[in-house]
C-alpha cells in the first residue's frame, strides 16, 4: 500500500505502526526524525501534482489542517482521501484507529493501547487552573471553543478562559488577554514558536508555561507521554 500523509501527527502514527507504507509527507512532518519519504509541500499548500506522481492508494488529511480545494483536486484525480476530525481526546483515539485500519494495520499497536490507558487513568484534578492559550501573535490568537488542545488541557485540570467563545481560534487584543487574569499563560511552540524570549514578556506578572506543541496538539504516539510532559511544564510555571 502507498500512503501520503498531510498531517504531521498522523504521519508519525502511520510511520511507527506500518513501516514502509508512507511514500509522501509534508515538509512539517518531522517525526519520526529519520522519516525518509518524498516531501509534498505544506499542510496548507500541498503540491498536488507531486502527490499524484507518487501514485498513492490513499491520502490522509484533517478537516482543520488541510484545505478542501486541495483535497477536492486529489479526489477529482481519482485518489482516495480520508479526512479526519479531531476535537477531543476520545475522538483522537477513534480516528487513529480508523486511519491505521485504512493503512492496512491489522493489529492494534502497543503505543495506542498505552496512550489510551494513560488518558483513561488520569485522576480528577482539583483545584483547577485557569489559563489563556495563545497560538499566534501579530495578531494575538488563542484557543477558543471545541478544540483538541483545549480538551487535552481540561483533562489535566486546566480550564482555558475562551472555551466558550463563538470562534475556535479567536483574535483577542493583548490588553484583554492580560485583563482576563488567568492563573497561567500556556505558550506552545507551534503553530507559533513561542520561546522564553518571545512570548512571556507580553504577560508581565503572570506565570507562563512554555509547552511542547507536539504534546499539546498532536494525536499520535506522543499522546502516551503528553500528560506527564504537559503536567510537568505547568507545574514548573506555577511554582
Amino acid at each position: 500500500m502507498r500512503v501520503v500523509s498531510l498531517v504531521p501527527s498522523l504521519t508519525e502514527a502511520v510511520a511507527v505502526s506500518a513501516p514502509g507504507v508512507l511514500v509522501g509527507a509534508t515538509n512539517w512532518c518531522g517525526h519520526p526524525a529519520d522519516l525518509d519519504v518524498t516531501r509534498v509541500g505544506g499542510t496548507k499548500n500541498p503540491e498536488v501534482d507531486r502527490i499524484l506522481t507518487l501514485s498513492p492508494d490513499l491520502v490522509i488529511a484533517n478537516e482543520e489542517e488541510n484545505r478542501e480545494p486541495d483535497l477536492s483536486a486529489l479526489r477529482t484525480a481519482g485518489v482516495e482521501v480520508l479526512v479526519t476530525e479531531v476535537r477531543d481526546v476520545p475522538q483522537a483515539f477513534r480516528e487513529l484507529t480508523r486511519v491505521l485500519a485504512a493503512c492496512g494495520v491489522s493489529a492494534r499497536p502497543r503505543w495506542l493501547d498505552e496512550a489510551e490507558e494513560t488518558w483513561s487513568a488520569l485522576p480528577v484534578s482539583s483545584p483547577r487552573t485557569t489559563a489563556v492559550v495563545p497560538i499566534w501573535r501579530r495578531p494575538w490568537m488563542v484557543l477558543g471553543r471545541d478544540t483538541f488542545a483545549g480538551d487535552v488541557l481540561a483533562r489535566l485540570g486546566v480550564d482555558h478562559l475562551y472555551a466558550t467563545h463563538e470562534d475556535r481560534y479567536p483574535r483577542v487584543a493583548l490588553d484583554d488577554l492580560r485583563a482576563a487574569a488567568p492563573d497561567v499563560v500556556v505558550l506552545p511552540d507551534e503553530p507559533y514558536r513561542f520561546t522564553a524570549d518571545d512570548g512571556p514578556e507580553a504577560f508581565p506578572g503572570l506565570p507562563c508555561a512554555l509547552v511542547s506543541g507536539r504534546h499539546l496538539t498532536w494525536y499520535g504516539p506522543s499522546l502516551a507521554e503528553a500528560p506527564r510532559v504537559l503536567a510537568g511544564a505547568l507545574r514548573a510555571a506555577c511554582r
